[in-house]
């Protein structure tokens, strides 16, 4: 518990310092639905919502998170983006601080079509670790910081609820073989790390079901 307190306020702090530094950057969301609807849309629709299992929605996901994802896919002082993809390093590449901050913004107002569950069985098995997680495996219910309904906290933690189970599937892997590792504290590395792929699979489903 007082691990969990602990890292909780880790994340909080860095949260707010990372909100702080920019907070002075105003987002143009008329500039944002342009290039949504010309750069962003091939990938993740024009109002975030992606066609493809393989690419994440992003329609009401917190704008603090979306800003730091892209802030974490560019190069920065020389040195390699924190979170390597070779497409969106690409995509944000040109964009600017205010740029991304008013993405953010004109995603994370956007309605979300979310995905849904397709097996019962799995997400029976979600559930009980979404809820209670797993005490002999040291996995701790993923509610306590993405909420009973996976909206997340903003600044903090992503929403999940509605999230296609397929791209869950694949970052949860990603941070187990930390191919992806800008999750502050290790945190969704540590917790990865301690799932097996029936567990990840049952997530990732429970997740798309979630509202």
């Amino acid at each position: 518990m007082i691990r969990t307190i602990v890292a909780a306020a880790l994340l909080a702090a860095f949260g707010s310092s990372f909100a702080a530094e920019d907070a002075k950057v105003k987002p143009d969301l008329a500039k944002a639905k342009s290039i949504a609807e010309s750069v962003c849309v091939a990938c993740h629709g024009a109002d975030g919502n992606s066609q493809t299992p393989a690419n994440p929605i992003l329609a009401g996901q917190g704008a603090d998170y979306l800003f730091k994802q892209l802030s974490d896919f560019k190069a920065a002082d020389s040195k390699a983006p924190v979170r390597n993809n070779p497409i969106m390093v690409g995509m944000a590449a040109p964009l600017s601080v205010e740029d991304m901050k008013s993405l953010a913004a004109y995603f994370s107002q956007q309605k979300v079509k979310p995905s849904a569950a397709s097996d019962d069985k799995l997400v029976a098995t979600g559930r009980a670790l979404w809820r209670k997680g797993d005490f002999e495996r040291g996995v701790p219910a993923c509610a306590g910081c993405h909420g009973p309904a996976g909206a997340g906290i903003p600044a903090q933690y992503p929403r999940l609820a509605g999230q296609y189970a397929e791209y869950t599937e694949t970052q949860l892997k990603n941070f187990r073989s930390e191919e992806r590792s800008n999750d502050p504290e290790r945190t969704m590395r540590t917790i990865a790390d301690k799932l097996s792929d029936k567990q990840i699979k049952a997530l990732s489903d429970y997740i798309a079901g979630l509202r």
